[in-house]
């Protein structure tokens, strides 16, 4: 850690993502996007083989977050019913995403939840989203600010979309952003490496999980759960 006048800058990924002030964030890691029985799949027909690929890795980083007492945030895309939740702008934009869909989501499904892999406790937060940013017309800054986090570790799908989106905001409102590489996926890979190549040169840092995981809880032997993405 070094100071600059009065301002605090936290340097190493050590001092970033102590758990007293970090908040795991899982982006939308639901139903209707990481199983196969969910709508991007079913309807879409877009490949999901990335999403399910991060599972288990996720499922270790979350276990290790949980461990050691990080607040851990669930961001749900949201569609509300009737085209409640949306606007021309969007709709407009969802129209030219690549195997895009309108009623992914919807409020109160089954494809809204979080896969059973990775499922709330009670304690746990629950944000609801209606845009690509879990920061848009949420509760979430608030909740953060107001439990001293300072980091925030961003996980999910897609990495060029919403996990993209979602880091970005945090970074303006001025949280340290960490991305765990084997963490996050996206079906367009080429897409998926420039997004964590510009966060790494402009916004935050990128790490392995197993880095986070030895940092939060210092046991080795979680990283005979960990799975090697390949390039595609």
């Amino acid at each position: 850690m070094k100071r600059i006048g009065a301002i605090e800058i936290l340097e190493t990924l050590s001092e970033k993502v102590s758990p007293k002030h970090t908040a795991l964030i899982l982006v939308d890691t639901t139903n209707d996007f990481c199983s196969p029985e969910g709508k991007t799949k079913t309807v879409a027909n877009r490949p999901i083989e990335h999403a399910l690929s991060i599972i288990p890795n996720l499922q270790v980083l979350l276990q290790s977050a949980r461990e050691a007492g990080l607040m851990i945030c669930h961001i749900w895309h949201t569609t509300l019913p009737n085209n409640m939740s949306d606007s021309g702008p969007w709709l407009d934009a969802r129209s030219r995403a690549t195997y895009s869909i309108p009623d992914l989501c919807v409020d109160g499904s089954w494809g809204q939840q979080t896969v059973a892999e990775l499922s709330p406790l009670p304690n746990e937060q629950i944000i609801k989203k209606c845009r690509y940013s879990a920061f848009v017309g949420t509760r979430l800054d608030q909740i953060l600010r107001s439990n001293g986090i300072r980091t925030t570790v961003i996980a999910g799908v897609s990495t060029n979309v919403c996990v993209e989106a979602t880091a970005r905001d945090a970074f303006s409102c001025e949280y340290y952003v960490v991305m765990p590489e084997d963490c996050v996926a996206a079906w367009d890979f080429e897409l998926h490496r420039a997004t964590l190549e510009t966060l790494r040169k402009r916004y935050g840092v990128t790490c392995a999980s197993k880095q986070l995981v030895d940092l939060w809880t210092g046991l080795s032997s979680y990283s005979k759960g960990f799975v090697k993405l390949e390039d595609k």
